[in-house]
């Protein structure tokens, strides 16, 4: 895909459980970033419901719901995303062939139902949260970079419009699937803030650098006493990255 201009590459990720926090976040980030990320957490907790609710904001809408089933049950979830509308899903490439077609298909449907309007489905290559020994405890081929790359192969092949993947795979995944395809990089953390739970991070101004077309940020931003100063702050330094 073409890149997306400073501020709409970066996508807030928002992990709660708590509906006021989640629509005040949004609210708040509304004239900032380039959408949010609502996951399992927020969805197990309100539903479609409470989706809509933070989609009030205005923000565009990743789902962010990792979609692995037979491909007739993913197809459906793909088809009843319909009413949240939004820009960007994800299913996992270990689902296969069948279930990344069944993906999309329902998501062209979709377009019939919206003016030429439909999410792109993105998959899932390996969690950030991985390294090599989980890898290796889960029965995947390793090393990590070899297992994305595979993976990338499968999703363009399968038709998805990009993938999930971490950005130190970034620079090589780009040179592999070409510039048409979109590259979403999650684990990203400013040099200021803590890596928590990611063992494969990186900075936004690398990420930028490597290729990635969208960045999901979390914690450095929600966990602000700032949430929008510090989402400005992401964007100068993928400004550095750009340049």
């Amino acid at each position: 895909m073409a890149h997306a201009d400073g501020a709409k590459r970066l996508l807030c990720a928002i992990d709660t459980v708590e509906l006021d926090t989640a629509i005040s976040l949004a609210q708040s980030l509304g004239d900032v970033v380039g959408g949010v990320k609502l996951g399992l957490e927020f969805f197990t907790a309100h539903g479609p419901a409470g989706v809509s609710a933070v989609a009030k904001s205005g923000l565009p809408l990743f789902l962010d719901l990792k979609y692995y089933d037979i491909p007739n049950t993913v197809a459906g979830a793909v088809r009843g995303s319909f009413e949240l509308k939004p820009f960007m899903m994800t299913v996992h490439i270990a689902g296969g062939p069948a279930m990344l077609r069944a993906a999309m298909a329902a998501s062209f449907r979709l377009a019939d139902r919206t003016n030429g309007r439909r999410p792109q489905v993105v998959g899932i290559t390996v969690l950030t949260s991985f390294d090599e020994d989980d890898i290796e405890a889960v029965g995947m081929k390793g090393p990590i970079t070899d297992q994305v790359r595979r993976l990338a192969d499968l999703a363009r092949a399968s038709g998805l419009d990009g993938i999930v993947a971490s950005a130190h795979d970034i620079g090589e995944l780009r040179q592999q699937c070409g510039d048409d395809f979109t590259l979403v990089v999650p684990g990203i953390r400013p040099a200021w803030s803590s890596a928590d739970d990611q063992k494969r991070i990186i900075t936004p101004a690398e990420a930028v650098r490597r290729g990635a077309d969208y960045l999901v940020v979390g914690r450095p931003i929600t966990r602000s006493d700032d949430p929008p100063a510090a989402a400005r702050r992401i964007i100068d330094e993928m400004a550095g990255g750009a340049g």
